[in-house]
């Protein structure tokens, strides 16, 4: 099953939208890989799509949750307290 959530700064808090901008930059975001090598342990992973467009500059990433990086984990982890869209 599919599950998704968009955030739009705009719809944030000025804290939140802070926080999102912040968590963005210390990952480093528009430098990590578009796909990160799949770990070949374990089922049942859960997998990410992380999109982010800043002043119409635009990246995405695919990653695994045993390959979440620690300076993307916060950004995850932020991301996960928005309810999804099935």
């Amino acid at each position: 099953m599919r599950k998704a959530i968009t955030l739009d700064t705009g719809s944030l808090t000025e804290d939140e939208a802070g926080k999102l901008d912040e968590l963005v930059k210390n990952a480093d975001f528009f430098n990590l890989p578009e796909k990160f090598p799949v770990p070949k342990r374990g089922a049942d992973q859960f997998q990410y799509r992380l999109a982010v467009e800043i002043e119409g500059k635009k990246h995405t990433v695919d990653v695994s949750e045993p390959a979440v990086t620690e300076s993307l984990r916060p950004l995850v982890q932020f991301l996960s307290k928005y309810p999804v869209k099935k």
